[in-house]
């Protein structure tokens, strides 16, 4: 891949989509009950239907859409055709797509990884990619240098909403700092410098209370999943994210998608969500 010398970096397009759109990040997941909610097959045509459905009626009014990449590739070379299309048509139409694969492997397979996702050459390249740094933050390395050759970006798992995630990101190295608080550090690094903002964000929980005792920021973007179905609201990430919340992202998913397939109850869903985003970020 030869990278243009005048590509934008994705930090720098985020904040402007944040700026223009507001932060609010859509999920694009496509799971069986949700399909069935919306009166669609679990096939291949309710795949289609569905997630053509959510770019045109949400393409125009959000910042980042946030398709699974899972729930297309159960279907296999059928559903990956459909995520290339649901993909292109997104950023066609001006909304940044951030692959959410959490893809995270050591050495070629990585590379391979980041070439799938961060390469412009590649069908499915999107601006930015979901990655687990759990073989060691060095691992995700073949990625980081893609994403900054290509100007995409990285979300790495840090402090995540799952419980089951505490009980490696919170464990406590021999330096006295947690797991999760490396990799926090980790991005700072990368984004040192970085203006407006850096292109290599952290996953974080909404719904995860008090992050006081972590420094959040780190000059980059913190997706943060948890609005809405999973207990978490707006109003909640002031308190959560502190001085950082500026560059929070906002992730819902099933609180917007349960309103399909009807189009103007997406877009009234969507924008009810940013407008409450929009003041709690204000008043922080």
């Amino acid at each position: 891949m030869t990278a243009s010398p005048t590509v934008t970096p994705f930090g720098t397009r985020l904040r402007e989509a944040m700026d223009s759109r507001g932060p609010l990040c859509v999920g694009i997941d496509p799971h069986a009950a949700l399909l069935a909610s919306w009166g669609l097959n679990d096939d291949i045509a309710g795949l289609e239907r569905f997630s053509r459905t959510v770019v045109e009626a949400l393409a125009d009014q959000v910042a980042v859409f946030k398709p699974q990449a899972a729930f297309f590739e159960r279907f296999g070379s059928r559903g990956i055709a459909v995520l290339e299309r649901t993909v292109a048509d997104a950023r066609a139409a001006g909304t940044l797509v951030v692959m959410d694969a959490k893809r995270g492997d050591i050495g070629s397979t990585m590379a391979a990884y980041a070439q799938t996702f961060l390469d412009p050459a590649s069908p499915l390249f999107s601006d930015a990619l979901t990655v687990s740094p759990y073989l060691g933050y060095g691992s995700l390395a073949p990625a980081v240098d893609l994403a900054r050759e290509s100007g995409a970006g990285l979300f790495v798992l840090a402090l995540t909403s799952n419980p089951e995630g505490a009980e490696v990101q919170r464990a406590v190295r021999e330096d006295g700092r947690t797991i999760g608080a490396t990799m926090l550090a980790h991005l700072a690094a990368e984004n040192a410098g970085a203006d407006p903002m850096g292109s290599f964000g952290a996953v974080v929980g909404a719904t995860l209370g008090d992050l006081s005792s972590f420094d959040l920021d780190i000059n980059g973007p913190l997706l943060a999943p948890g609005i809405g179905a999973q207990g978490a609201s707006a109003a909640d990430l002031p308190a959560v994210f502190g001085a950082a919340v500026r560059n929070v992202v906002p992730n819902v998913s099933r609180g917007v998608l349960r309103h399909g397939p009807d189009a103007a109850a997406l877009r009234a869903s969507a924008l009810t969500f940013a407008d409450e985003i929009r003041k709690a970020v204000a008043s922080a």
